[in-house]
């Protein structure tokens, strides 16, 4: 019989290593939460879990029916099923529906700045999830999801794309894969906050394309479109002409926040 002293030791499980970290993990995640209380994304004030205080959340406006079919306006009292707004009659856009989570008034708009300019990443998966939510209907028939893509010089300066982060969420709430290879800005644009509509729409002519290796992605398919904010539309109107071009079948949009007046699209 061997000496117990210099016996090996049996081998740790990997379970039970698993057990251990996982243990780890949520000690290091209780003592974060009374040494870093979670803060609403808004207003900052404290609050338990993720997301908004009550305020904020009370005064977030989501965007449910009645609305127009086509572009997602909400209506201010319901004119019927299949309804179209003056906006969807006048001036019909390329992509087939388009649907919103919120409005863009001040909370979303504090939302929409902290991921967009305020590395907010965190912010992302619970946006997503409105997101999902609010266009539940057109995710169900969505082959892909193409996020507004970014010129490279803008991406190295901001360092991600928000639209990616959201299109990303959306994804894991609901399924519907992403593409990030079927659509390319190739055009330099300038911020489009402060221009009028005719000068967006000028600034975004031509600026995106549907590069060669991502024709495979487009062809034949249906895809949304998605992005942070919808103003005037003239950024996913030009995203859906490109895709249409290279052979998509059917091009919906879907956004986080979209401006309710389509006259007012400072943001």
């Amino acid at each position: 019989m061997g000496d117990a002293a210099g016996e090996i030791p049996a081998p740790v499980s990997t379970a039970r290593l698993a057990s251990a970290a996982d243990k780890v993990r949520a000690l290091l995640r209780a003592a974060l939460d009374i040494a870093l209380p979670r803060l609403c994304a808004v207003c900052r004030e404290p609050v338990e879990g993720e997301g908004l205080c009550a305020s904020c959340w009370s005064k977030l406006s989501f965007i449910t029916r009645p609305y127009c079919e086509r572009l997602g306006i909400p209506f201010v009292y319901d004119p019927g099923p299949g309804i179209l707004s003056m906006e969807a009659i006048a001036d019909p856009p390329a992509y087939n529906r388009a649907r919103a989570a919120v409005r863009f008034d001040e909370i979303s708009r504090v939302l929409v700045h902290a991921l967009k300019y305020g590395d907010r990443l965190d912010l992302a998966p619970m946006m997503g999830r409105w997101i999902s939510r609010a266009g539940r209907e057109v995710l169900a028939e969505a082959d892909a999801l193409v996020p507004v893509p970014l010129h490279w010089r803008r991406l190295w300066t901001r360092r991600f794309n928000q639209s990616a982060m959201l299109a990303a969420a959306v994804s894991a709430a609901s399924g519907v894969p992403m593409v990030t290879d079927a659509l390319k800005r190739v055009k330099a644009t300038v911020q489009q906050v402060g221009l009028s509509r005719s000068e967006r729409a000028a600034n975004v002519q031509g600026a995106f394309r549907v590069p060669e290796q991502g024709k495979a992605a487009v062809v034949g398919r249906r895809l949304i479109v998605l992005d942070d904010v919808l103003t005037s539309g003239v950024t996913v109107e030009g995203c859906a002409r490109a895709l249409l071009r290279a052979g998509a079948s059917n091009v919906d949009v879907l956004v986080f926040a979209r401006v309710a007046d389509p006259v007012r699209i400072s943001i």
